[in-house]
């Protein structure tokens, strides 16, 4: 029986590709040290266990309600025949073990996500290129992408800066996309997007070729030291023009601060008070300083190794064309979708987790 038989291959499948029995046992490890007496003596090794904890709950709870669920479609499946009778039946066996199916890949993904900030939170950098106002356009577009795919995922976003072009389009934005592994996932779009399109802007109606980068970065908690030297900062406030309210508009609430050492440039300009802004404009710039850190050691290492980057900021890593035909094609993995607008509407999974995988081999 099909039903049965693909039941099986995915119980068999669960256990080989998440040990289970060794993941709770290290849950049960952290979790007896988490409830000793002096474990809050040290804030920042109780900080780390605490997410280490957060990191194999959210793949244990869904393991163990996966195999509850293919035992319940094996159990059905050895009460059903493949006689007629039980025909809608066995169809409707077949959908539950697709589903699992699909259950089963998602929760392998997870587990490539297993870096020390892959379970945090986010935050999403996008920049026009040269072009002006298309370039600005195009740069508005992926943000809106962006904002779906993490509404479909059930994150929240919350827009930290936002910097309008002249005309059109946004000249830069930060975003902030909150939930499990939202870093782990969205680090796979940092690069350069390239968009064909007939240009709105263009009274010839001509075919335009524009660009935008994206970066991401995780934010960073106590449990993580990112050494920032306050001789190190300038700091400047200005005033917010974007929208916000009166308030906003008519004092030097906004804040840009420069970190000198590595010409690292933040700001935040959405609070309403200028406390605020310089906290959350920190808060970014330990993510941003964090992530610089990072690659500067992986560039090391290449360097040591002989070996080239696969992604290189500045890289061309997807093309969206409008015209003459419709496409979007991740140059990593070759994954495409003919589909240009289902792709602008947030439907990015496909080359997200192409890529997850592409890393992990």
């Amino acid at each position: 029986m099909p039903g049965f038989r693909n039941s099986s291959a995915e119980s068999s499948r669960c256990e080989t590709i998440f040990d289970l029995p060794g993941k709770e046992q290290s849950l049960q490890q952290l979790q007896q040290k988490s409830a000793a007496p002096d474990f809050w003596t040290d804030t920042r090794r109780a900080q780390d266990i605490l997410k280490q904890i957060k990191s194999l709950q959210t793949v244990i709870g869904p393991c163990n309600r996966l195999h509850h669920e293919i035992a319940e479609n094996l159990e059905l499946a050895g009460l059903l025949s493949d006689d007629v009778d039980h025909a809608a039946d066995l169809q409707s066996l077949e959908q539950i073990t697709d589903s699992l199916d699909h259950q089963v890949d998602d929760l392998e993904l997870r587990t490539l996500l297993n870096a020390e900030t892959d379970i945090n939170n986010c935050y999403l950098y996008i920049h026009p290129g040269a072009g002006g106002t298309e370039s600005c356009d195009w740069a508005n577009m992926l943000m809106r992408m962006y904002v779906r795919w993490s509404e479909d995922k059930g994150y929240e976003t919350r827009l930290v800066d936002l910097q309008p072009g002249d005309e059109a389009g946004i000249k830069s934005a930060t975003i902030l996309v909150q939930g499990d592994y939202a870093y782990g996932y969205l680090k796979a779009e940092s690069g350069v997007h390239r968009l064909v399109r007939i240009s709105p802007f263009d009274a010839n109606k001509r075919r335009h070729t524009s660009f935008a980068s994206v970066f991401a970065s995780p934010e960073v908690d106590e449990s993580i030291e990112v050494e920032i030297k306050e001789a190190d900062l300038r700091i400047d406030t200005f005033r917010s023009s974007g929208a916000g309210g009166q308030h906003v508009n008519v004092t030097d609430s906004a804040v840009r601060i420069t970190h000198l050492p590595t010409r690292t440039v933040v700001q935040c300009q959405n609070e309403r008070s200028q406390h605020k802004n310089r906290a959350m404009a920190m808060k970014v710039l330990r993510s941003r300083l964090y992530q610089y850190y990072l690659e500067k050691q992986r560039e090391e290492q290449a360097t040591k190794e002989g070996e080239k980057k696969d992604i290189a900021w500045g890289s061309q890593i997807r093309s969206y064309v409008f015209q003459p035909y419709t496409m979007v094609k991740d140059h990593r993995t070759n994954t495409e979708i003919s589909s240009v607008q289902q792709v602008m509407n947030g439907h990015l999974d496909p080359f997200i987790h192409a890529y997850l995988r592409h890393k992990k081999t």
